[in-house]
């Protein structure tokens, strides 16, 4: 079933603001494989004029994809999620993610397309910290794969 076009522009509300950890940082680095000392060590950040750690590029991603789960279980989308397929993921910074940001992200359906029985939905996530300050926009492309003929 074709999902809603009259979903395109419907924003959901912001989130509860998300603490980034040093800690985290680094394990995301580590588990994307980063080895810049610039997202594991304070020092190395520092002499690259950062006031603490940041985060590698894609670990916003972790953040944003929690809210769009906001999206994925609205039950008037009617989404089926059990045939969802990552499609694609980009970013548009301000500045990086940095440790000891208290970030909020506020969701917003992008599109909705149908194509070859196949449901594309695209979501933007709009990432600011606690003052208010842009920090990165993500988008998010999920498709939910036609189902199977019997």
């Amino acid at each position: 079933m074709a999902l809603d076009q009259s979903f395109v522009g419907r924003t959901y509300p912001p989130t509860a603001p998300y603490e980034v950890g040093r800690e985290k940082i680094r394990e995301f680095a580590e588990a994307v494989g980063e080895s810049n000392p610039v997202y594991t060590d304070p020092e190395a950040a520092k002499a690259f004029g950062h006031p603490d750690v940041i985060a590698p590029p894609t670990f916003v991603f972790s953040i944003t994809f929690r809210d769009a789960g906001q999206v994925v279980a609205d039950p008037q989308l009617g989404l089926d999620y059990s045939r969802v397929v990552h499609g694609d993921q980009k970013f548009a910074y301000s500045r990086p993610v940095r440790a000891g940001d208290r970030l909020t992200v506020t969701s917003v359906i992008e599109a909705v397309k149908s194509m070859a029985g196949n449901d594309i939905l695209d979501i933007r996530g709009e990432v600011h910290d606690e003052a208010g300050e842009h920090v990165v926009t993500a988008w998010t492309k999920l498709v939910a794969r036609a189902a199977e003929e019997a």
